[in-house]
């Protein structure tokens, strides 16, 4: 194996998220500023909803016109659309339009659903792409997808977003500090006083911008590099870019596959299976595909859409430290899980079933917490804080695992495959965020606490 294209394969999937993350990440920042205040969360999770009609658009083709759709076009501008976006948001981020006659952020939301649009239909584009190189890439592919959130919050936190101190009121009124910027009511004497960023939100959407320009560029090398090249499998009928004869194109690639690794072929060897179902190679029933597509509808349900949407109530009652180091954390274990497929690719069913119902279970503590905001179990206690933070990494730790799992057992079966997995993410996705939109945002079903004043009982 190619370290070099192990790099590649992983900063091209750096790209495949990080705008919307990064996006996300920044709202502590930009939000005070913005007419919507903190209802642009949900604008966000309608936006991204919307975007999924590109990875639709992507999956019909496949399905009813397959060869048509040249796969390397639609990442490149894809990805160059991601890349002029982030770039047009450091300078109109903060512009509005009035609508109505009440101001609105819309070049922010205009730019943020194109944004949207490339990081949707990189899962039904960037995944089949790497159908091209040899299995082993795809975990790195994986890691790359991890580091889309990992790298973006490791920013934030250096950028010193959300970092609250609590002072005396009275001292605060009297404080002339223009450096200084207050939030949230103030009681007991107290007021929540966030510290001003150490760079400007101009500063973090050029960044992001940067970080599709590597993504491009990882895409140009892993085309066109003479080292990547050796890289690729041979006889592959996707290397220009479209499908081919479709299944029959995933049939040649699983016998030529199987040459490959066994150029002698001894008479002692039992005769080739018949395919179980008419999906890809036919390794699966239709019973256990099924099982496969909803284990993964539901775990990026979760991971994505569900579980994120409530992650602030969860944590904020223990504190602001507590908040941001189980963000942190949880964005470690994405990369962190992948890395471990990677040496221990596990494609046992009974393992992934195991594995997704102790992931639920965590998220099942996260999600009682969240319910019970501001006042959660333990919330005085340091032992409330390692539960939470700890529950958050193994959350994302096992159904991350779980992901990087589904993900190289449709790789081998082929190119549809992995188009349908893309699919699937977003539809999963999609489910969750529709989910818990009305919960969070109509009917507010969660209760947030001031950093400072909240006052739980110890009984």
């Amino acid at each position: 194996m190619s370290f070099f294209t192990h790099v590649l394969a992983c900063l091209f999937g750096m790209g495949s998220w990080v705008a919307i993350n990064g996006m996300w990440v920044e709202l502590p920042l930009i939000v005070s500023e913005l007419p919507e205040g903190w209802y642009l969360p949900s604008y966000l999770t309608v936006l991204i909803q919307i975007a999924n009609i590109g990875p639709l658009l992507v999956t019909l083709m496949h399905h009813f016109r397959p060869g048509v759709l040249n796969e390397n076009a639609v990442i490149y501008v894809i990805v160059a659309v991601g890349m002029l976006a982030s770039f047009l948001l450091a300078f109109f981020w903060r512009d509005t339009v009035e609508v109505g006659g009440i101001p609105r952020s819309v070049p922010l939301l205009v730019l943020t659903l194109f944004l949207s649009t490339v990081d949707c239909t990189s899962s039904v584009t960037f995944l089949p792409f790497m159908m091209r190189l040899k299995p082993q890439y795809l975990t790195s592919y994986f890691i790359g997808e991890g580091l889309s959130g990992l790298v973006p919050a490791l920013t934030a936190l250096i950028q010193g977003v959300g970092v609250v101190h609590c002072r005396n009121l009275t001292w605060t009124l009297n404080d002339t500090s223009a450096n200084s910027t207050g939030a949230g009511a103030a009681s007991d004497g107290l007021q929540a006083i966030y510290q001003p960023a150490n760079f400007s939100a101009q500063v973090f959407f050029i960044f992001l911008s940067v970080m599709m320009v590597v993504c491009l560029v990882a895409f140009l090398l892993l085309n066109h590099h003479p080292a990547v090249s050796r890289e690729r499998q041979k006889n592959n009928r996707y290397l220009n870019g479209g499908i081919g004869a479709g299944e029959k194109g995933d049939l040649a690639f699983s016998l030529n596959h199987q040459a490959e690794q066994k150029p002698m072929i001894s008479l002692l060897d039992p005769p080739p299976r018949a395919p179980r179902s008419s999906f890809g190679r036919g390794t699966y029933t239709a019973p256990e595909l099924l099982f496969i597509f909803v284990v993964l509808a539901w775990v990026n349900a979760l991971t994505n859409a569900v579980m994120p949407s409530v992650q602030s109530y969860s944590c904020l009652p223990y504190g602001n430290r507590t908040y941001h180091l189980a963000a942190t954390m949880a964005a470690v274990a994405n990369p962190v899980a992948c890395f471990i497929a990677m040496f221990v690719p596990i494609r046992s069913l009974a393992l992934m079933g195991f594995l997704t119902v102790t992931g639920t279970g965590f998220g099942a503590y996260i999600m009682t917490m969240a319910v019970l905001s501001p006042c959660p179990l333990l919330v005085h206690e340091s032992t409330g804080t390692i539960l939470m933070v700890g529950a958050w990494v193994l959350f994302i730790l096992t159904l991350s695992y779980v992901k990087v799992i589904i993900g190289v057992i449709l790789r081998d079966e082929g190119h549809n495959a992995l188009v349908w997995c893309g699919a699937v993410v977003q539809l999963g996705s999609m489910l969750g965020a529709l989910s818990m939109f009305p919960l969070v945002s109509v009917y507010n079903f969660f209760t947030s606490g001031d950093p400072c004043n909240t006052k739980c009982s110890l009984e």
